[in-house]
Order: C-alpha cells, then sequence, then structure tokens
C-alpha cells in the first residue's frame, strides 16, 4: 500500500483531448492496485498444491510469498521515483505489463525455480507500478474532502484485494489448479493496460535526476539476504554460518545503501525526509504493523487447510467476513479522523487489531469457524482498516509536489519490508515450536504462538504511535507538530 500527494503537481495531458473524468483515473488506478494487492496473498491458499505439484518443501513455500515482497518491497522506492521522473501513466504501463507478463511465466511454471524467479518478477512489476496508482489518484483529485474520499477508496480496494486473495485463489484452485492463481491475472491484466492506455492522464514532477539504481540494487540485496538468513535459522540454528553469514551481509548491503544514499546527489530515499517527523514515525509504525499484518492471512489459510480440513475454497470464504470488515474500515476512517484525528485513529486500530490477533492465539485443533476464525478475524482486519489510512496520510503530510512518488513508494517499501522480514520470522517461529511435526496439534501450537507473538509487536507500534506520531498532518515546514 503506498501515500499520497501534492495537489499542486504538475499535470501534463499526454495529448491534447478532453480530460478523462476523475472517477474513471480513480478506478483504472485502483484496478491496478488490487492486482497488485491481490498477488500477494491469493496464492496462499494454493500453496499445499503447489508443494504437491512442484515438491517444494517448507521454505521453498515460504519462498512463493517472499520471491514477490521482497522484490516488491526492494524496488519500490525506485518505482516511485521513475513516475516522479519520467512519468505516472508511462510507469504504470510499464509496471502493469511486467507484472501480467511475469504472471503467465508462473502459472506456466515447471519446476520450482521457475516459479520462485516469475514471482520475484512479478514484484519488481508490481514496484513499478503501485507508486504511480496513489500518485495518479491524489493528482487527479483536487485537496480536501475529496481527495480524502478517493484515497479511502484506494485504500479500501487494495486492502480489498490481499482480502479477498483467499477466497478467489481458494475458487480458482478448486475449479482448475494452483496454476489459475498466476494466470487469471493475464487477461484482467490487458483489460487494465488497454484502459489505462487510453484513459489515465499523464503526470510528472519531472526535474531531469537520474535514477538511483544502484541503492535500489543495494537495498534489495540486502533485504533478501536478511530474510534468507532469517528463514536459515530453524534448520540451522542462529550460530551456524549459513545464517550467520546472510544476516552479516544484509546488515553490510544495508549499511552501503544508507552511505551512498548520504552522498549520491540524487538518492532513491533522500535521508533528508527521515528527519520530517511525520514521515520517520509513520513509516516506522507501518513497518511494525505490516510484520504483523502480513502474516494473517498467511497462517490463516495454512490453519484453515492443514488443521481444520478446509478445502482451498472452503478456507477462502472462511476468510470474506474479514475481507469485509477491512474494506469497510478504510472506507469508515476518513470520518474518525475528521473527529478524532489521524494519530488517534492510527492507535486506535491498532489496538482493535491487537484484540484479533490475542483472541486468534487461543486457537485449538478443533476450533468452531465463528470463534476460532470469522471473530478474531474480522477484529484483525477492522483495525488494519483503521490503521492504514490515518498512518499513509501522516507519512505523506511532509512531503513536497516533487517528492509524491518517492514518499508514496517509501510508505509502500517500509509495510511491505515489514512484512517480507515478519513473515520469514514468524515461518522461523512455527516451524521451531512444531519441531518438524506436521500433526495438527503441533501446527496448532505453531500458528497459535505467531499470532500472539504478532499481538505484542502490535502493542508495541501502538505505545511508538502514541508517543512519536503528530497529533495530526502537517505541512512540509511543519513535520515536527
Amino acid at each position: 500500500m503506498a501515500p499520497m500527494l501534492g495537489a499542486d503537481e504538475v499535470t501534463r495531458p499526454a495529448r491534447p483531448r478532453t480530460a478523462s473524468p476523475a472517477w474513471l483515473v480513480v478506478a483504472l488506478a485502483c484496478a491496478g492496485q488490487f492486482l497488485v494487492v491481490l498477488d500477494m496473498s491469493v496464492i496462499n491458499v494454493a500453496l499445499p498444491s503447489v508443494r504437491a505439484d512442484l515438491g517444494l518443501g517448507e521454505q521453498g513455500l515460504q519462498w512463493v510469498v517472499n520471491a514477490y515482497a521482497i522484490a516488491f518491497a526492494g524496488f519500490m522506492l525506485l518505482g516511485g521515483r521513475a513516475g516522479d521522473l519520467y512519468g505516472r501513466k508511462r510507469m504504470f504501463l510499464v509496471g502493469l505489463g511486467l507484472f501480467t507478463l511475469a504472471s503467465l511465466g508462473g502459472g506456466l511454471a515447471q519446476d520450482g525455480w521457475q516459479l520462485l524467479l516469475a514471482r520475484a518478477v512479478q514484484g519488481l512489476g508490481a514496484a513499478v507500478l503501485a507508486p504511480s496508482t496513489l500518485t495518479l489518484v491524489t493528482s487527479a483529485v483536487p485537496e480536501g474532502a475529496a481527495r480524502a474520499r478517493a484515497i479511502a477508496t484506494w485504500t479500501a480496494v487494495g486492502a480489498g484485494g490481499g482480502a479477498a486473495g483467499g477466497f478467489v485463489g481458494g475458487v480458482l484452485v478448486d475449479v482448475w489448479s494452483w496454476r489459475w492463481t498466476l494466470l487469471i491475472n493475464v487477461p484482467v491484466g490487458a483489460v487494465v493496460l488497454l484502459g489505462a492506455l487510453r484513459w489515465l492522464p499523464e503526470s510528472r514532477a519531472g526535474d531531469g535526476r537520474r535514477l538511483d539504481l544502484p541503492g535500489a540494487v543495494l537495498v534489495t540485496a540486502g533485504l533478501a539476504s536478511a530474510a534468507y538468513g532469517i528463514s536459515q535459522t530453524e534448520a540451522e540454528g542462529w550460530t551456524s554460518p549459513a545464517t550467520v553469514l546472510p544476516l552479516l551481509a544484509g546488515a553490510a548491503l544495508i549499511g552501503v545503501f544508507l552511505l551512498v544514499e548520504a552522498r549520491t546527489a540524487a538518492p532513491l530515499m533522500p535521508l533528508g525526509l527521515l528527519r520530517l517527523r511525520s514521515v520517520a514515525s509513520a513509516n516506522v509504525a507501518m513497518f511494525l504493523s505490516g510484520s504483523a499484518m502480513f502474516c494473517m492471512w498467511f497462517f490463516m489459510t495454512l490453519y484453515a487447510q492443514n488443521v481444520l480440513g478446509y478445502s482451498p475454497t472452503e478456507a477462502g470464504l472462511a476468510l470474506v467476513p474479514s475481507s469485509l470488515a477491512i474494506v469497510l474500515a478504510s472506507k469508515a476512517a476518513p470520518r474518525f479522523m475528521r473527529v478524532l484525528g489521524e494519530r488517534n485513529v492510527a492507535v486506535l486500530g491498532t489496538l482493535v487489531a491487537v484484540a484479533g490477533f490475542a483472541w486468534q492465539s487461543t486457537m485449538s485443533v478443533d476450533g468452531d469457524y465463528v470463534v476460532t476464525i470469522m471473530i478474531p478475524g474480522v477484529l484483525m482486519m477492522l483495525g488494519a482498516g483503521l490503521a492504514t489510512t490515518p498512518l499513509a496520510a501522516l507519512a505523506t503530510s511532509g512531503a513536497a509536489p516533487g517528492e509524491a512518488g518517492l514518499v508514496s513508494g517509501l510508505v509502500n517499501t517500509s509495510r511491505t519490508m515489514g512484512g517480507s522480514l515478519g513473515l520469514a520470522v514468524m515461518s522461523t517461529l512455527a516451524a521451531a515450536r512444531t519441531g518438524g511435526s506436521t500433526g495438527r496439534e503441533a501446527l496448532t501450537e505453531g500458528y497459535a504462538l505467531v499470532f500472539r507473538t504478532g499481538a505484542g509487536v502490535l502493542v508495541g507500534g501502538a505505545v511508538l504511535m502514541l508517543v512519536w506520531l503528530p497529533r495530526k498532518g502537517t505541512g512540509r515546514r511543519g513535520g515536527r507538530g
């Protein structure tokens, strides 16, 4: 999920013709965001089928999810800056085209490595596409109540994409096969591409600067190396060279990335942005929130299938109430923000999610659907929907117009980076608790530990938000408010 920006950006129509209606621009941008977020979760219910078909182990299944998430997070800043420099419509088309082609390749994969490569390329396409979706929305709608509603719609559609992934994936797996969780993107992506080519306006804040490709490569490699090291801890232990070396390499690469950003003339991530309280605090909060929330769909679908014996379609249907909850909460968030303020709504949403995570951690091997899945799932996603919109609003409130795509990418990066590293950590915790057992009792204990840990992370996030977030969105020079 990404951010939002300046009303005073320069918008240049690609050719002299009647401007497209704002609602149409918002609809097309939201369609792109829906596909991006959908693909982070649609594969979850297909993982048991993928393992049976391609012979991937537990670690390999984790990387079916993480290959996408890490490429997505690592190149998001590059995608945001490219949109600022070369045009948001152009990057929307390039990103969606790459995403659609990679979906075709993944759906036709015959070996595990082919699927993982396709998922990584999908993530790259998504990283180019996603930042443009929000900046297209904010460029099309004037600042004020109308923009807040448009952003809430964008947030709700993105949240709905993540939430609907379980249901859509379950139906596709049961009716056809796991391959259709990827192949379905091809016709949908083609339709959205044609609509975007025809109706999206071009906008940019180009200043002639170059893209910081070394920075993008360094941060992506650092993140991937750290996630790989974390994933090795269960099999090799924390002191094994197979764990320590990737972790050290990841830390070193991220350190070099920060040095490069501090010295380059056109950094991928201007470190000065992080001196703005609104930008820094909201992105740290988004990182912590993402590290817990991203895992929810992954482990809920595994619990439903591996422990409760649900089919893929049943597992997807089980999460429909959660899907509706996050959409409704995202749409309602702007109303609460006007009354309570952004910070208080973000804290409230996080605490609601904590209640859901704590409840989910009491799961059992023969749990009743309403008590074990529906109610805690609704609480978790109500909280996520309420927290995301104010955090995105605060994160972008201190940015200048020319940094719209950059800050949009930074918010997406924070959440997705938190999610990918969080998934690696949570998967390791669950595997360590089960001790290699595939019995229902052992799996339940592992999944319950994940949700207890997630609740603790979110409590820490709520405290951080209360102490550090500004009371309300501020201007560029008011970031300390």
